[in-house]
């Protein structure tokens, strides 16, 4: 399989709308989680209220202790992962403008998304000190990603 087309064409846009889609993911993750938790006969995952499902609603579910924390894990992966998605953005966005080679961005857009996706995974799924240092490091080589992008964008354009 050839990686060319990686290096010849510039894809770091499309980038930031899938950064979205992967922030989503723990949420739909957490979504399925609650509904296939829940003790029968109560309700599902009220869309109207989505905050709500992580307090009361998770209590009202009667959820096991394990799933409530993978839940609220989960709830907390997508939360972040909404925080740091402008900065991506901004980062992306900083390295077109300074026209930095289509290579060099798709390989760092490739690399933030590898580190999301082990945050995203350590921390649903971190239930011990290793997993959360795990996280941790994912979550420093995504902000190192990014620190990349405006740091060579800088260099260019000054």
């Amino acid at each position: 399989m050839s990686f060319a087309g990686l290096h010849a064409h510039n894809y770091s846009l499309f980038a930031i709308p899938a950064g979205w889609v992967l922030a989503m993911v723990p949420h739909f993750y957490a979504i399925g989680l609650y509904n296939k938790e829940r003790a029968p006969g109560t309700a599902e995952w009220d869309n109207m209220l989505p905050y709500a499902n992580r307090s009361e609603g998770l209590k009202n579910a009667k959820i096991s202790p394990y799933m409530a924390q993978r839940f609220l894990r989960a709830e907390a992966a997508n939360d972040n992962s909404h925080t740091i998605l402008p900065y991506f953005a901004a980062a992306v966005l900083a390295g077109n403008y300074a026209r930095l080679t289509p290579r060099f961005l798709n390989n760092t857009v490739l690399f933030f998304f590898a580190a999301r996706g082990a945050y995203i995974y350590f921390y649903i799924n971190g239930t011990t000190p290793l997993m959360s240092k795990l996280r941790s490091v994912s979550y420093v080589a995504s902000i190192v990603a990014c620190m990349t992008l405006f740091s060579q964008a800088g260099r260019v354009l000054y």
